[in-house]
Order: structure tokens, then sequence, then C-alpha cells
């Protein structure tokens, strides 16, 4: 996951140390991507990726999380978040679309209309062979509008990939599957 000519943070948080790239692609896009090993299992983190209600109740800065529309592994989602950054309030609606393949412990998601240029990522669950810990990778390439600093609030992005995977494995690690 980790390529050379990205930008690597070990973030420690606890027992925790969370990957994380970040590449600056062409238009002001960014893409990023954090991995978090767990002792929590696949299903009570797929449980918990996939509370779309209920996301905004334990993932920080997401105030709203609603589920619009659901055919089989397809699921149309809104979101809204908000970011105070130097004093002053950001939100961001989203409505996305997203695939479920549990068995490959995958959700993709792009993004159908909302407050980006770009957004689509995924969230990913992999067992790491020969021990009983799992992986969980959340990846986002993101390009904001004109009136959106992505420049200038990396730090912030990336803060917030890492409380986003750890609210989800400490959520996950809550509840019994």
């Amino acid at each position: 996951m980790i390529n050379p000519q990205e930008s690597v943070d070990h973030s420690k948080n606890d027992y925790r140390t969370i990957e994380q790239t970040m590449e600056k692609l062409s238009g002001g896009t960014r893409r990023l991507a954090a991995q978090l090993t767990t002792s929590a299992s696949l299903d009570s983190l797929w449980n918990v990726l996939t509370d779309y209600d209920r996301l905004n109740l334990y993932i920080p800065n997401l105030l709203s999380s609603k589920k619009i529309y659901q055919k089989n592994n397809n699921v149309h989602l809104k979101q809204v978040g908000a970011q105070d950054f130097l004093g002053m309030k950001f939100s961001a609606e989203v409505i996305i679309d997203l695939f479920e393949d549990k068995e490959l412990g995958l959700l993709k998601f792009n993004l159908i209309k909302g407050d980006f240029r770009k957004f689509e990522g995924s969230w990913k669950i992999q067992n790491i062979k020969d021990t009983s810990k799992n992986s969980l990778i959340y990846e986002l390439t993101v390009q904001g509008c004109q009136w959106m600093p992505l420049g200038m609030i990396e730090k912030r992005l990336k803060k917030d990939l890492s409380e986003n995977l750890i609210a989800v494995d400490r959520q996950a690690k809550s509840t019994i599957s």
C-alpha cells in the first residue's frame, strides 16, 4: 500500500499504528489512504461500516448519514460532514453510490452529486495471513470545489482519516457480532 513517492505518517494512538499515504494529483485532487491493524472480526467491522443510518453516531465530523436507496448490494447514501478549520466551519454534503462485497470485505463508493468535484474510494477489510488480526483500510480520492481549499486542509484530512478508522475499530470492538 505504501508508495515511496507518497508522504507517509505512522500515527500512534494507544495500541494502534496507522499507516497513511497522501498523494497530490493534478487539479487539486488528493488521494489518501490509511490502514489500521485490529483484532476486531470481519463481521463486526462489516456490521459497523454497513450500519449506514447510524454512522454519524460514531464517526467524528459526520453530521448525518442516511440510506436513501438499496437494491441488493447497491446502496445510495446521503451524508453531511462538518469541519472546523481556522475558526471557520466548513460543511459538505454528498450523495454516494456504494457497492457492497462482503466476501471481499469491500465497500466501494463513488460520488453521485455533492459539494466535491470528485469523492470516491473504498473501505476494505483484509485478514492478515497467519494471524487472527485484520487490516482496515480506507482509501479516498477527493477533489474539492473552488471554494474548498484542499491544499490548506491536507493535515486535517489526514487526521480525519485516522480518527475515522479508530472510530470504526472502537465501535466494532464494543459490539458483539
